[in-house]
Formats: C-alpha cells, structure tokens, sequence
C-alpha cells in the first residue's frame, strides 16, 4: 500500500506540471511568422503594334542598341544602321497595308538577345526577323537560320560576335530546341522564308552562299519563323554607303515587306 499510495503522488505531481505547462503555452501569444516574397521578376516593354486588326503579325529586332553598338566601319555603327532598316521595314509595311508590324526597339535602348524573341511570342508574332551588320568578312548581305552546329566557319564567327557575352546552350538544350522546332516545322518555315526573301529583295547584294546557320541565341527562343538578316559589311565601302542611304534603306524595307507578306499570306 505504501509504494502504491508514493506512486499515485509522484502522478498527481505529474499531471499537475502538465497541467501548468499547458496552460502557459495557451496564453502565451503565437509566434510571428513573416512570408518573404521574392521580388517581382521586370516586366519587359512590350511595342505598339501597328497595322489592321486580325492580319498576321511581323515583328522585325533592331540588333544591339543603348551601350551596346554592333559591329563598326565607314563612319557607322551596326545599332544605328539597324533601327534605320528597321523603320523603314515597319514604314513598308504600313504602306501596303496587309500585315500587323511591331519593333522591338524603336529607339536606342538595350535588349538582352533573349529578350528579343520573348517580345516577339509574347505579343503573338507570325514571323520574327532579326537585322544586324557585320564587319570584316567582305561584302554583300546573308540569311541566317537556327542550327545547332554552324553551317560553315564564317556562320560560327557571325555567331559567336552577335552572341557575344550570352552564355552557350549545351547540346542536350539546344537538340531539345531543334527538336521542338521541327516538330512544329518551324526550321522548314524558316528556311521557306529565307528563299522568299532572297527572291524578293533584288535590290540587296546578297553573298553567293546568301543561305547560312549557327546557334545564334536571338533566334533559339522564337515561338515562330525566324531569320536573322545581317545586311552587309560595314568595312566594304560599297556596303557602307547602300546602307547609309535613305532610298536603299527604303528599297530594303519594301522587299522584306513584300517577303513576309508573301510568305504569312501561305501560312495559316
């Protein structure tokens, strides 16, 4: 009876102590719990779209802009010759009056290359066409499509300079990529364009081989047809001087005009 009678007291104290020990946490206030948010991700700009409601949509990308000016020679600058193009693309194709237009950049701000394209799906683009200008590789303008291995040395220079510091897919990515591509046919539609084009635009000199590829990162992220479009050579005089031209350069913007509105009146 005596250890029995010890141990319902040793309980009784038990059960006392939790009793009190209950009661303090009941009355003491809940601990504060603060939710971090992650800061927003930027928003990028999107452009105006200008054109008839319900025409497909072309958007042309002025390469390089703001801190960044291209490639140089003759007394111009590759950002400058390009938004020129570019306007004169978009003027082109107000006046004929069958495709929706937007730019990137219309002025000479700075776009991250994989920006460019996300603009261009983001606003629901048909076709995407990249304008650039090189420098020290002769004369004479070339059509660029998407690959995950370059066409030639010549494309992988190209390449390598309008990609500058933007970090390499790895192969396993960009065969991701391309796999996408032709599944959705895009690769075949961007070639379909690039011939259009160089059959359109006979007041452009193009290269003998005027059809090249690369890994070019402004073309990976296009959700449509897409080309990158390198103009000339601003280290040959003549180049230069056809692309300094206000008439040229409205000469261009007709044929790439008249090319895509060619091309997207075939498509769905």
């Amino acid at each position: 009876m005596g250890m029995r009678a010890a141990l319902a007291s040793a309980g009784a104290v038990l059960m006392l102590a939790l009793a009190a020990l209950v009661m303090s946490l009941a009355v003491t206030s809940p601990a504060r719990v603060e939710t971090v948010l992650a800061a927003p991700l930027p928003v990028l700009p999107l452009p105006r779209i200008e054109g008839r409601a319900g025409r497909p949509l072309l958007v042309i990308d002025a390469g390089h802009g703001g801190h960044d000016p291209g490639a140089s020679g003759s007394g111009v600058r590759e950002k400058d010759v390009t938004l020129a193009v570019a306007l004169a693309i978009r003027a082109a194709v107000l006046k004929q009056g069958r495709l929706r237009v937007a730019l990137t950049r219309s002025d000479d701000r700075y776009l991250l290359l994989g920006e460019r394209p996300e603009i261009a799906r983001a606003i629901g683009a048909a076709l995407f066409v990249s304008i650039h200008a090189d420098s020290g590789g002769g004369s004479g303008a070339t059509i660029y499509t998407l690959s995950e291995a370059p066409s030639d040395p010549a494309a992988a220079r190209t390449a390598a300079r309008e990609n500058g510091a933007s970090a390499a897919a790895g192969d396993a990515e960009v065969a991701a990529i391309l796999g996408d591509l032709a599944r959705d046919d895009r690769l075949g539609s961007s070639l379909a364009f690039a011939e259009k084009l160089h059959a359109t635009a006979q007041g452009l000199p193009f290269k003998s081989e005027y059809r090249r590829s690369a890994n070019f990162v402004v073309l990976r992220g296009a959700a449509m047809p897409a080309v990158l479009l390198e103009l000339g050579y601003l280290s040959d005089a003549g180049d230069a001087a056809r692309l300094r031209s206000p008439d040229r350069r409205a000469a261009i913007g007709d044929a790439v005009a008249r090319a895509a509105d060619l091309f997207l009146a075939t498509r769905k």
